[in-house]
This record gives structure tokens, sequence and C-alpha cells, in this order.
């Protein structure tokens, strides 16, 4: 297994921590949340991690460099361009090696989902790929079918759907989780990195004719520590 942490964005929800430094080297009792990641992938065997940068990237890149890793760090440069999260993992394609799944990880994402046993399902089920999700309340939700195959999307409170056939009206909503697993072909069907764009649709295109299935696990084992708010509660997930 290979892995791409998403540490490029911008970061304004936690400012003005961010103001001065990425949201990557926001730390959480002590340890940056790019650390604590990486040291988490690392543990669940990626042969290689692809870093992404755009805000403050280049103290993430000294960061990097600062650090002896236990498995082999690139950066995937994104300083001239935000590419977003399709566009970032378009851009990155280059960096991997083709022949392994590669887990995919928003850097301000904390949880105690088992990553070695997502990409273990992932081989298994033999997905394009798959993506953790969880029971809980938000703005935006992944549609499953009763296989556990993604079919849809769906924006809470409107008619906004996207679907990866017809309508459907029998499924069950799920939220993700800010981590994947993708098979190598996956990198073909994105579109080129010459603008910024998001990954979720491109899920849910690829869904038509791929097997795409969700990782489901308890909401309580994972955090998005994006927000001030969270940030401040992002200890009990590390304990």
């Amino acid at each position: 297994m290979e892995a791409f942490v998403l540490a490029a964005g911008l970061g304004t929800r936690l400012r003005p921590l961010t103001n001065s430094r990425p949201k990557a080297l926001v730390e959480v009792d002590g340890k940056s949340l790019l650390e604590i990641n990486l040291e988490k992938i690392i543990a669940a065997g990626a042969s290689r991690i692809v870093v992404n940068v755009h805000h403050f990237g280049e103290q993430i890149i000294e960061f990097l460099h600062s650090r002896t890793w236990d498995c082999e760090v690139v950066v995937s440069d994104e300083r001239g361009m935000l590419l977003d999260t399709g566009g970032g993992l378009k851009k990155a394609q280059r960096l991997f090696s083709g022949k392994e799944p590669v887990l995919i990880h928003n850097v301000d994402i904390l949880s105690r989902i088992p990553l070695t046993e997502m990409a273990d399902q992932h081989i298994a089920d033999n997905c394009l790929a798959t993506m953790a999700v969880s029971e809980r309340d938000t703005s935006r939700y992944l549609l499953f079918g009763h296989d556990k195959r993604l079919i849809g999307w769906h924006k809470k409170g409107t008619e906004e759907y996207l679907w990866a056939d017809k309508p459907m009206e029998d499924y069950k909503p799920m939220a993700f989780s800010g981590i994947a697993v993708v098979s190598p072909e996956f990198f073909d069907m994105l579109p080129d990195a010459e603008r910024p764009y998001t990954i979720i649709p491109c899920y849910v295109h690829a869904a038509k004719d791929h097997v795409i299935k969700g990782f489901e696990h308890n909401a309580e084992d994972w955090m998005d520590v994006g927000k001030p708010e969270t940030l401040a509660q992002a200890h009990k997930i590390l304990k």
C-alpha cells in the first residue's frame, strides 16, 4: 500500500492558528497533525507516502526533511495552484508506482479507523475504491445500496442529488470520513489537473461501472479537527 496525505488546504476554519503556519503543522498534545497521521499510516504498512503542499508549503517541506521516516515520504508541490482534492490526487499520480492501492487521508482527520483492515477489505472485495463512512449528522451524504455499493450523493436539506446511474429510492445515507483506498486504475479516470476540482463527483461517476464500497466504522472513532472547537477535543481520539 502507498498513501496520499492531503495537506495543501488553506485551513481557513482554523484561523488565526493558520495565519502563520499550515493546518498540517497545527499541534495536538505537542505533535502536529501531519506527524500523527504519517506515523499512523506508516504503522499500517505504507511503503511510500506522498504529501501535497500549498499554504505555507515550505514549512511542511522543511518539517518533512527534518525527520527520519520509516518509509519513503515525497512531496507533491501545489504552491503554484491549489488543486482541491481531485486535482491534487491527479497531479500526484506520477509519484506513485501504479502497482499498489493508495490510501487517501485528509490531514485534519484523526481516527481509530483500522487502516490495514480497510486496505485488506478493499483488496478482498476487488474494489475500485473503498470509502470510510459512518452514521453521523453531516451536510452531505454518500448513498449506498444494501450491498454497500456507492450509488449516489445528496446535499442535506436540498433536492441536490448526484447518481451513479438512475435515481434510487432505497438507500442508506452515510457520512464520508475523509479516508479512502483506491486502486491504481482510479487515477486514469480522473480529469487532468489543469484546474481545481473535488473528488466526490469522481467517485460517484466511477461507481456506475465499477465497484466502490463503504467501509463502515464507529462515528466515535473519528474526528474532523479542522475547526477550533473540535481541535480542542482532539486528544480524546489519541488516547
